[in-house]
Parts: structure tokens; C-alpha cells; sequence
């Protein structure tokens, strides 16, 4: 099995709707830019670290309603924090002209 392979992901696709109810519930709470796609991440890094052998769809069902936007959002900071820097290779010069503050 691959790194990027979780055990659960052949459910994916079975459990989209429980997936954009959880999307939309975000969206209502004002965390719009959370998809499905993301809450499937997390829960496969976190809830499902250790996945369960012969779990049951209702289970993943519960699992997908109990995520709580305050958990989702650590895990994103944090994540955020780990993604490589990618501005870290640009001088000042380099900088102020990305952020349209360089004067010509």
C-alpha cells in the first residue's frame, strides 16, 4: 500500500454526502474554504490514524458528523506551519515586487 493510500479510501466516493453536509455545516459557521476533500484528510491523519479493521459505514458516518470546526482548524495551522516556505528564496527586492509595493 502506498504512503498516500488509507485503508478507508475505497469509502470515499459512498460517503461524499456525509462529507458536504459536514462541508456545508462549516460553511455556516463561516469556515467556507473547508471542502470535503479536507475533512477526508483530516480525518484520515487524525481519527483514522489506526485504522479499524472491518469498520462499518455508519461508524466512518459518525466519525465524518462528530468533526468539530475548533479540531479541524488546529490541525490546519499546524499544517499550515509545516508546508515548506515557499517565498523563504526571495530577496526584499523580490518581495516588495510581489506585493506591489516595489516603486519603479
Amino acid at each position: 500500500m502506498s504512503k498516500d493510500k488509507h485503508v478507508y479510501d475505497d469509502y470515499f466516493s459512498m460517503l461524499k454526502p456525509a462529507l458536504a453536509s459536514k462541508a456545508e455545516e462549516f460553511e455556516v459557521l463561516g469556515y467556507d474554504k473547508v471542502n470535503k476533500e479536507d475533512i477526508w484528510h483530516f480525518l484520515k491523519i487524525k481519527k483514522w490514524k489506526n485504522p479499524k479493521e472491518g469498520i462499518r459505514i455508519y461508524e466512518l458516518v459518525a466519525d465524518i458528523m462528530s468533526v468539530k470546526p475548533g479540531d479541524y482548524m488546529n490541525y490546519a495551522t499546524v499544517e499550515a506551519f509545516r508546508s515548506p516556505d515557499l517565498l523563504k528564496d526571495l530577496d526584499n527586492e523580490d518581495l516588495q515586487q510581489l506585493l506591489g509595493t516595489h516603486k519603479t
